[in-house]
């Protein structure tokens, strides 16, 4: 049902957008306008049949290519479905003068046809080049657009010796995203810049395999910290998303990327915790497997294991990749205070204003980015450093965060 759905809304924004551009070129000479109509679609084919080509054979060679060519059609679909209000709003005020036309005129006498206005065709095509323009910016420079984001989180049980300690998170670099090491390597500088205590991974370092990181692994060890870098593992990480010879082969890759965190220097968190001290205080870290409340999401995480290695530490951090695990399991830990996940990435793409903040990916997760509190306990949800499927970003850029925490 949802399958057809988005179908019909693709033909229907499709068809929009050819009246628009019909309707724009109606003064033009028929030579003219046959024209535009024969290069509107082969356009909108010719990036149909890209986009499926480098879908259905994603897995084999220039992987980064494709995912340009599979994001094609979002750009024009962007355009065409925000073309389609204005142009079908139109149409039902037509459909609604049509209908009082015929019923008031006298029997037996031919209705005049009601012409598209050229001005809100226009209208359509100045709307629908926001989002075009907007996604190729993404493309172009958004995905790796990094940002810095600070925020002070205040704590009454906070020992004293960590007032003031700063926390680093980045989340979902998918490095089988970038086609060179650049990108990574200007991001590991602006973390170096940020003089953390502390460095935490939330998950998703690939998008499929272990071998994505290893071209970066060279910058990734670039990352400075007198504290061990703790990691954790995303959904992505598990190779969920290929079709492996056998589950001998799931198994190795997924014991090579473990090893891959090793060669970074991380200290990959899996159900268990380590504890910091700073004289006499001590906070513990504590760090989960892949744990989602949504049933196409993996279920490997084992939060009790983790809590119970965390001892009586009076202040927990836990990393945890799926923000849907805060409500389904962390909040029954109150000792929990801070938990870190990413997953969500804003979807790449949405509006992020200090007075408004939305993305399609927030009807999907109730805590999808930024700070969530209830009681004592905490959540952030980092956006992602990197990007996948849509090669880009817009609204929701890539973020580092760093988290100063103080006494209450």
């Amino acid at each position: 049902m949802v399958l057809w759905l988005v179908l019909a809304v693709i033909v229907l924004a499709e068809w929009y957008g050819y009246q628009a551009i019909r309707t724009v070129a109606q003064h033009l000479s028929p030579a003219a306008r046959r024209g535009a109509a024969v290069a509107y679609w082969l356009l909108t084919v010719g990036v149909w049949a890209l986009a499926f080509w480098a879908g259905s054979t994603r897995q084999t060679g220039n992987t980064v290519l494709k995912s340009y060519l599979m994001s094609l059609p979002l750009l024009l679909l962007g355009a065409k479905l925000l073309m389609l209000l204005p142009l079908l709003l139109e149409d039902l005020t037509r459909l609604g003068r049509w209908v009082v036309s015929s019923a008031t005129r006298p029997a037996g006498s031919a209705g005049e046809a009601i012409p598209r206005s050229e001005f809100l065709a226009k209208v359509a095509l100045g709307v629908g080049a926001i989002p075009f323009f907007a996604l190729l910016w993404g493309m172009a420079k958004g995905g790796t657009d990094y940002t810095v984001r600070r925020v002070t989180l205040r704590y009454p049980n906070l020992p004293p010796a960590f007032d003031g300690f700063k926390v680093l998170q980045i989340s979902d670099l998918h490095t089988g995203s970038f086609n060179s090491t650049e990108p990574l390597e200007r991001a590991v500088a602006m973390i170096n810049r940020q003089g953390a205590d502390l460095i935490l991974m939330t998950g998703d370092l690939v998008n499929n395999r272990a071998t994505e990181v290893e071209p970066h692994i060279p910058a990734l060890q670039q990352i400075k910290s007198e504290l061990p870098i703790f990691s954790s593992l995303g959904n992505h990480d598990y190779g969920d998303y290929v079709q492996w010879e056998s589950p001998a082969e799931k198994r190795a890759n997924l014991e090579r990327l473990m090893q891959n965190h090793a060669k970074i220097g991380w200290t990959l968190l899996n159900d268990t915790s380590h504890t910091i001290t700073r004289g006499d205080d001590k906070i513990s870290v504590l760090g989960v497997q892949n744990w989602s409340s949504h049933a196409n999401f993996p279920k490997h995480g084992n939060l009790p294991q983790a809590h119970a290695a965390s001892g009586d530490a009076p202040f927990k951090i836990l990393l945890s990749h799926d923000p849907s695990h805060w409500e389904a399991q962390v909040l029954n830990y109150p000792d929990i205070d801070l938990t870190l996940s990413g997953h969500t990435h804003g979807m790449q793409f949405g509006v992020n204003l200090p007075f408004l903040k939305w993305s399609p990916v927030k009807y999907v997760y109730k805590q999808w980015a930024g700070l969530y509190e209830q009681g004592r306990q905490k959540l952030y949800v980092n956006v992602g450093l990197g990007f996948l499927g849509y090669p880009g970003r817009v609204g929701f850029l890539p973020e580092i965060t760093v988290f100063e925490l103080r006494r209450a």
